[in-house]
């Protein structure tokens, strides 16, 4: 759709929207100094014009009739004001009847930036779930990446994106803090979850990305990544920790080892087995040629 509907860059979008209309909304990202990220290094994050937005719903209602969901873009739609936002989930409503979800990435700061009348607001007008990127449950590790906001915040903002109706999705990252606080990023990160208590987690694994400065930490000698069995490892202590009400679990990106999806807390134990035999050989893991993204 790249070449049909004016898109600026390279598209990030979570795995479950990949059948979904990407609507562009802004380029880039408002904050964009997480050391592991490459994603909007290229982007001065700019509000796109809203004609230029409005034309895009035009084509999609001529062209996406088949697709039943839009994510907007780029890496933190939520950050727009509320003048900006309220009518672009109005004109998908009219324009595009048949959609049954518009989600959108929200980070802690932009959930911040709303009262509880405004992300009550957006869920009325249409928002329906929002992808949180947690990255990790440990302060130290979310400073050393240069994460905006500690985990006091991003519990606090995503519960509060939660209690105005929308469905809440938090991104983990295994290996992130390096093998010398593996477990405390593992169990952290699971009882933040748990504190969170998210509609849906998902952890992808760690992979280094040139020109961020991680991979310059790692070319230095700085930084070491996991290997497999670390981030198995990693992730077991991480579910473990985890206690959900009800949700999902994810493991299915592409930078995984272990593609698993795991709906707590019914299917905790089971997960936890299949993680014990994988490290112990006997579930073969996606091989690292796969894993190239």
């Amino acid at each position: 759709m790249k070449d049909e509907l004016d898109l600026v860059g390279a598209i990030i979008r979570p795995p479950s929207e990949a059948e979904s209309i990407l609507l562009q909304v802004s380029l880039g990202c408002s904050h964009n100094k997480c050391a592991f990220c490459g994603a909007y290094r290229s982007k001065r994050f700019t509000i796109k014009p809203q004609n230029t937005v409005f034309e895009d719903i035009e084509f999609a209602a001529a062209c996406c009739t088949r697709q039943r969901r839009v994510f907007l873009c780029d890496g933190d739609a939520l950050i727009l004001p509320q003048a900006r936002l309220l009518p672009i989930l109005d004109r998908i409503r009219e324009r595009l009847p048949w959609v049954t979800r518009v989600a959108a990435y929200a980070n802690a700061k932009s959930l911040g930036r709303k009262t509880d009348a405004e992300l009550a607001e957006l869920t009325a007008h249409g928002l329906g779930m929002v992808y949180m990127g947690l990255e990790s449950g440990d302060d130290k590790t979310l400073a050393r990446m240069g994460k905006a906001g500690d985990v006091a915040l991003h519990v606090a903002q995503g519960r509060r994106a939660k209690a105005a109706g929308l469905k809440v999705s938090v991104t983990v990252i295994l290996g992130l803090a390096g093998p010398e606080r593996s477990g405390e990023h593992a169990r952290l990160t699971g009882e933040t979850l748990t504190a969170m208590d998210p509609d849906q987690a998902a952890a992808l694994s760690l992979m280094l990305v040139p020109g961020t400065p991680l991979y310059a930490e790692w070319e230095e000698g700085r930084f070491t990544p996991p290997t497999a069995v670390q981030s198995l490892r990693e992730l077991r202590g991480m579910i473990a920790a985890t206690n959900l009400t009800r949700g999902l679990f994810l493991c299915n990106h592409a930078s995984n080892y272990l593609p698993m999806k795991v709906r707590l807390p019914r299917d905790k134990e089971a997960a936890l087995a299949q993680i014990d035999a994988a490290l112990a050989g006997e579930v073969a893991l996606t091989p690292e040629w796969l894993r190239r993204l």
